[in-house]
């Protein structure tokens, strides 16, 4: 029985994994859950899945857990120290961080140094912190399994083959609600709007991400680090119904792509019980019912984001985790109406202009830098 933690189980891709696991009740054994302060739900899942240990960031929000799992026999582990300890435990099989933003690059972090596999949704960590946790992946023998359905693409399609013979990989994406949105227009962009995905059924975070294509600019430096490509081995290319993941393209020209429906549950299961494709209970893709598969080229004039971070992973150091940080807090802004949605990309480059440069930073360089980004961030007003 293979031994699982989950960080983030009340968000969308923990609850997503939990439903995987419940496919599977004779294979997994649930020992660690967190949340950051959604306390009902996490309390429901304990009680269900009755994991030895559960940590929840917010300190309000862990006396209700204390108080309402009293004649529970697990273990409550509070704040952010409670998290990273919670990360550090040993005794697992497999860690699969659902993190939102650049607190789980931490956790990435200790549970790779306690020796433990990760299945890692949370793109931020390799984003800011890609060499470190790649030196301390191989010094300590640890296995790291994409959960973004782009990269979980890849990983499968590379099975079997030779990393010597890739042409390149190439990234989908769907181009969010705005892909056909003339660029005049993007002033006007609401909330509303920007969290009203096409095909995907996300978390507010990555649900803006997706509205300004920076999750697309994240994923490519996530596959730089994953893959161990060269920046011009890595395309974007548009795809709106989302079908096909993502694709490998070979030096004999010959394409292999891995395609499924947009259903977060099929990487996540995947990342679970590799190397297995176990039966699923989902619905199956029928490619009779899509009719057609199209494919556009990205537009960076429209999302510089995704520029911006080209631009960033060209630079190295640092500048990832500058772009990451700014991008993390701009979006928060403007999921609290503090700012437009053309600000976000106006104050990504701010940040990455303003910020001087480590070449190659250690993890409190890193640590700094994300202080350093938070707070600049935090004091940019509004020019509208």
């Amino acid at each position: 029985m293979k031994k699982i933690t989950i960080l983030g189980s009340t968000g969308s891709i923990g609850e997503n994994a939990l439903s995987v696991i419940d496919n599977f009740n004779d294979q997994f054994r649930v020992i660690g859950l967190s949340a950051n302060k959604n306390s009902k739900l996490l309390v429901e899942q304990v009680k269900k899945y009755q994991p030895k240990f559960v940590s929840i960031i917010d300190n309000n929000a862990a006396d209700l857990v204390e108080e309402q799992l009293s004649s529970f026999d697990v273990k409550i582990l509070k704040g952010r120290e409670g998290l990273l300890e919670l990360a550090s435990y040993e005794n697992i099989d497999l860690l699969l961080n659902a993190l939102v933003g650049s607190a789980g690059m931490e956790p990435t972090i200790k549970a790779i140094q306690s020796k433990v596999d990760v299945a890692l949704s949370n793109k931020e960590s390799l984003v800011m912190a890609g060499s470190i946790i790649n030196d301390l992946a191989i010094r300590n023998r640890v296995k790291i399994f994409p959960v973004d359905s782009e990269h979980s693409a890849i990983w499968q399609c590379l099975t079997g083959e030779d990393n010597k013979e890739i042409n390149k990989i190439i990234l989908t994406g769907s181009g969010g609600p705005f892909r056909t949105l003339p660029i005049e227009e993007f002033n006007t962009i609401t909330l509303e709007q920007a969290l009203n995905h096409p095909n995907w059924d996300m978390g507010n975070k990555i649900t803006i991400d997706s509205a300004t294509m920076m999750n697309k600019g994240l994923e490519v430096i996530e596959a730089y680090w994953l893959f161990n490509l060269p920046t011009e081995k890595i395309e974007i290319v548009i795809h709106p119904q989302s079908i096909i993941h993502s694709m490998v393209e070979f030096k004999d020209k010959s394409i292999k792509a891995q395609l499924g429906l947009p259903d977060m549950k099929i990487p996540i299961q995947y990342a679970l019980t590799y190397p297995s494709h176990h039966e699923a209970d989902w619905k199956e893709l029928d490619l009779t019912e899509i009719h057609s598969l199209t494919f556009e080229k990205p537009d960076f004039k429209k999302f510089p984001c995704m520029k911006l971070a080209f631009d960033a992973l060209a630079a190295g150091g640092t500048a990832p985790a500058v772009l990451n940080v700014a991008n993390e807090q701009a979006v928060y802004k403007f999921l609290n109406k503090e700012i437009s949605f053309n600000e976000i990309p106006k104050i990504i480059e701010m940040a990455c202009e303003k910020h001087e440069l480590v070449s190659a930073p250690s993890l409190d360089e890193i640590l700094n830098i994300e202080i350093w980004a938070t707070n600049f961030v935090k004091s940019y007003h509004s020019k509208n």
